[in-house]
Parts: C-alpha cells; structure tokens; sequence
C-alpha cells in the first residue's frame, strides 16, 4: 500500500525540513519553526550576513567551485570585528541550509550532492548547476 508523500517546507530558523503531521492540520500554513529551540531563537541581522557572504564568496569563486562554510563565518566575523569565528559555523551550516531549501546552492561531502537533513561532518557548498 502507498502513501502520498506528506507536504513539507523548511525551518526559517535552521532551515530542517519540517514534515506536516496530523496535530498541525488545522494550521499547517502558520507552522515556521521544527522545534521551541528555534521558535526562541528566531532569526537575527547575523543570518542575513551569513547568507550575503556564502552568495558573494560563490560569485567570486565562480561555477562549478566550492566553498566550506567556515570560510562565510570568518568573513562575518571579520565584518564584526570579532575574533572567534567559530561561534559563526552552526549558524553558517544553518543558511546553507535555508539556501538549499530556496533552491541557490547545494551541499556536497566528497563530490557527491547531499541532503542537507542528512549531512553529518564536513560540508562544502556550490551553486546551483
């Protein structure tokens, strides 16, 4: 017996994918947040910083190059002055995440395309082919 595949969309925190579940159906279009964790942390100017420089390090890097997102934390961090850009990589994997979800970029371990629900240790980004 098969099922129709159940509707899906991403976090706009994380960028996870959130799948619909029986409890939401009444306000499935209202739902924007996988957990209370992201709900509380909802999104800051440093996600939109973190986005502009993956954009624009691809731009400069050019089709078919990647970048790892540790190299967007650093830029970040530069542009803010601070010194540990370390801080910056959850939330640098986090919009890579939401720019998979809009479809600009991809994300690959070893050259192959991963899905980023999936992606465990190191990730590259690219943009899309």
């Amino acid at each position: 017996m098969s099922r129709a595949p159940l509707p899906t969309k991403p976090c706009a925190v994380c960028g996870r994918t959130i799948t619909w579940r029986r409890k939401w159906a009444d306000d499935w279009p209202s739902v924007r947040y996988c957990s209370q964790r992201c709900r509380r942390a909802r999104r800051d100017p440093t996600a939109d910083a973190l986005e502009t420089a993956i954009r624009d390090l691809l731009a400069r890097r050019g089709a078919g190059k990647t970048i790892c997102p540790s190299e967007a934390a650093r830029r970040v961090a530069e542009q803010r002055g601070e010194e540990d850009w370390r801080v910056l990589m959850e939330p640098a994997r986090q919009a890579a995440r939401r720019l998979v979800a809009a479809g600009e970029v991809e994300l690959t371990q070893r050259g192959q395309v991963v899905d980023p629900d999936r992606a465990r240790g190191p990730i590259r980004i690219r943009a899309v082919r």
